[in-house]
């Protein structure tokens, strides 16, 4: 990134401060609110040369919006949101949120750590999910805007005291958004703890590359041979199956309503898909594409890179019409989540990849999304 600018700036305060505008790339930032406790909560526009647009809160570091364009170049809000803060504070399926510590599931909340049990806060059934009740989707981060050459960004920081949601030692967070020309936007992630404690960040936008309606009909490839099947409770049951010859295939593109409804045990568990895929890498850490969205109708398409060694392909399944946002309502299966990620419940499963980052290491990852279109 570039140089950064308007550090230090108050949140919320003016009608609309635009921080920096270099032709059509620009950040303007404007009041939010305010979180539950009071805090002035800010909405950061971030808009580029190609016209994409990202709207970003400090309240989550959620994504409340994203338009891109069509094959036709028309703009379209792809990302499920909301118009006003408050639905954030209690109702939101982490509609395009930060997660931390731990994003998706540990069984029971409890894991073993260097000889201790460690209880964290359960949330989700018998289980610790997404960070907590309070996770990194309830945080109001500090947020910098950065603007560069060639993008623009946010810089986004928090420390998690020692305890939070039950989780051990005072973890340093940052998290970076960059908006290139390209209709890119890369998610930066880095973190450091002065105790042994696990992470796995992600973001968890709800996609829709066709702005609202059933995603059944859009195309999925996800570069995994493998994946983790899940028990009833969505943890892992710690083996990685194959994908070939199962509705788990998306090897080559497939619709995601092809065999969603197959009579298949692990599509009962998670209530179609929800479950996390083992990604092709010949090497760790490296920045590969994980999967490939494809909405024929808009001809829309989302590429997904990452460092990160699994993806969770969530294909809507908890949605039922309750929740309505920016004009849309919120139904079932009309929106796919693609969350970079470790494999779920890694803290009780030493043969899984590591998640547990020590005093003197530095957790570092990306993620880059990339929109294009096809004829």
């Amino acid at each position: 990134m570039g140089p950064l600018v308007a550090a230090g700036m108050a949140c919320g305060t003016g009608a609309q401060n635009k921080i920096r505008k270099r032709m059509e790339l620009s950040i303007e930032q404007e009041p939010f609110g305010q979180a539950p406790d009071g805090t002035p909560l800010s909405l950061y526009t971030l808009r580029n040369r190609s016209g994409m647009v990202v709207k970003i809160t400090n309240y989550g570091g959620i994504i409340t919006e994203m338009h891109v364009p069509d094959r036709h170049g028309n703009l379209a809000d792809i990302t499920f949101g909301f118009d006003e803060p408050e639905p954030y504070f209690s109702d939101s399926p982490y509609f395009g949120a930060l997660i931390g510590r731990y994003g998706n599931r540990i069984s029971g909340g409890r894991f073993q750590l260097d000889g201790r049990t460690v209880q964290l806060d359960v949330n989700n059934g018998p289980n610790h999910l997404h960070g907590g009740t309070d996770g990194f989707h309830k945080v109001v981060w500090h947020v910098v805007p950065l603007v560069g050459d060639l993008s623009i960004g946010l810089k986004l920081t928090h420390t998690s005291p020692d305890g939070d949601q039950g989780y051990p030692g005072n973890l340093e967070v940052t998290v970076t958004y960059e908006l290139n020309d390209a209709n890119e936007l890369l998610v930066k992630y880095h973190a450091t703890t002065d105790q042994a404690t696990p992470i796995n960040l992600t973001q968890h936008a709800y996609f829709n590359l066709a702005g609202k309606g059933s995603i059944l009909g859009h195309e999925l490839v996800i570069n995994a041979d493998r994946y983790t099947p899940i028990d009833e409770n969505s943890i892992p049951l710690g083996h990685l199956a194959p994908v070939e010859y199962t509705p788990f295939d998306f090897r080559q593109p497939r619709k995601i309503g092809q065999a969603i409804d197959a009579d298949d045990a692990q599509l009962k568990n998670g209530l179609g898909y929800d479950h996390n895929f083992v990604l092709n890498k010949a090497e760790s850490n490296v920045l590969t594409l994980a999967a490939t969205l494809r909405d024929p109708g808009s001809g829309r398409v989302l590429e997904l890179y990452t460092q990160e060694p699994g993806v969770q392909f969530y294909s809507g399944n908890f949605l039922d019409g309750s929740l309505s946002g920016k004009g849309w309502t919120y139904g079932h299966r009309e929106a796919v989540c693609l969350e970079p990620q470790h494999y779920p419940d890694s803290p009780n499963r030493p043969e899984f990849p590591n998640t547990i980052l020590r005093p003197g290491e530095v957790y570092a990852t990306r993620s880059l999304y990339r929109f294009t279109t096809q004829a």
